[in-house]
């Protein structure tokens, strides 16, 4: 009577402890999905925080600039219909992530990779410098919006969702590494938002893939076009027609 005891109290604990290994994957890969997507957001040391520390030198942003505007147009406009977005005045603490993410991996973007690198435009001296130099450029009076056929919906998706962390006017978060969104051409973000949801975009803030998973094609049309009809502040804006003395 006692072996048989024995014998079924060990089968009861191989069989907890063999539905505690079954499930304990399940958990660990749950929990390595998140702090992967932690680290993709926000990897520690770096060129990033290297960059911070550095006083930029804006005269060599400035040439360091020159290989950015090719793409981004001299102005740091980009192009309205968003094959290349809006530069002039994100936050510079934004850009610097950005960059570095993009030269150390953390970010995908094979179009840009190659004029990233330290090869072409130097090293983390010139990250802060050109940051500094893209993120005083006036911006863009009149950039690339969606159809505006429905904006009260994308209004609502906006204070429901994004005004926490992107602000009331799209100004975004300057210290948290949340970009500045308003006048953002329309067609880039729709591509950029679709890459956060697919996953693409490997650095995207891990609380946004969450908040924006079930936006539905419509929700998401709709809150970005509200989003890129979000206006700066009139100190931030260059007149219509503006062109870059630096440039010309």
């Amino acid at each position: 009577m006692k072996k048989f005891l024995s014998t079924s109290l060990a089968a009861v604990v191989l069989t907890v402890a063999g539905a505690a290994f079954a499930a304990g994957p399940a958990v660990d890969n749950a929990t390595f999905e998140a702090n992967k997507q932690k680290k993709e957001w926000m990897s520690q040391g770096g060129e990033r925080e290297e960059a911070l520390t550095l006083k930029p030198d804006v005269k060599n942003g400035r040439d360091v600039y020159e290989v950015c505007s090719a793409c981004h147009m001299p102005e740091g406009w980009g192009l309205t219909d968003g094959t290349f977005p809006q530069l002039a005045g994100q936050h510079r603490t934004v850009i610097i992530k950005q960059l570095a993410d993009i030269r150390d991996g953390h970010r995908d973007n094979p179009t840009m990779y190659p004029f990233a690198l330290p090869s072409e435009i130097g090293g983390t001296q010139a990250i802060a410098d050109v940051s500094e130099y893209i993120a005083v450029l006036k911006m863009n009076p009149d950039n690339g919006v969606g159809k505006g056929d429905d904006l009260e919906l994308g209004k609502k998706l906006y204070a429901d969702n994004c005004v926490r962390c992107h602000g009331e006017a799209g100004e975004g978060n300057a210290e948290k590494y949340y970009p500045r969104i308003q006048a953002q051409h329309y067609e880039y973000l729709v591509r950029q938002y679709r890459w956060i949801k697919e996953g693409k975009r490997r650095n995207s803030n891990p609380e946004m893939v969450e908040q924006i998973k079930n936006f539905t094609d419509r929700d998401t049309l709709a809150v970005l076009d509200y989003v890129s009809r979000l206006k700066p502040s009139a100190d931030l804006v260059a007149p219509k027609g503006w062109k870059n003395p630096d440039f010309q």
